[in-house]
């Protein structure tokens, strides 16, 4: 199985940058499709970015194009979300989320593993 931990989150400024990581156990990390999802109080847990099994095939949703990032460093068994420009409306809790399915990438019911999240606060 796959055993995942967040870490990177913080209160900035807008206009500001931070960076994700995602710890990874186990050699299983490779097979894996790897996601970052947010939830904000009161809404819906919301997909943010993907990156499946090559590493140049990514998917973000429309809000974070062009500002956040996702990647990962088989290597160190780690994914990454850089996020920059941030903006107030970024605000969440950010999840790290790993499954064995490609098809459904943007959906939280396809991930199996789930790490306990890391809150980004984003001041105006």
């Amino acid at each position: 199985q796959v055993q995942l931990v967040e870490s990177g989150g913080g209160l900035v400024q807008a206009g500001g940058s931070l960076r994700l990581s995602c710890a990874a156990s186990g050699r299983t990390f490779r097979t894996y499709a790897m996601a970052w999802f947010r939830q904000a109080p009161g809404k819906e847990r919301e997909f943010v970015a993907a990156i499946l099994l090559n590493a140049g095939t990514t998917y973000y949703t429309d809000s974070v194009k062009g500002r956040f990032t996702i990647s990962r460093d088989n290597a160190k068994n780690t994914v990454y979300l850089q996020m920059n420009t941030l903006k107030p409306e970024d605000t969440a809790v950010y999840y790290c989320a790993a499954g064995p399915r490609a098809s459904t990438y943007s959906a939280a019911y396809a991930y199996d593993y789930w790490g306990q999240g890391t809150q980004v606060t984003v001041s105006s």
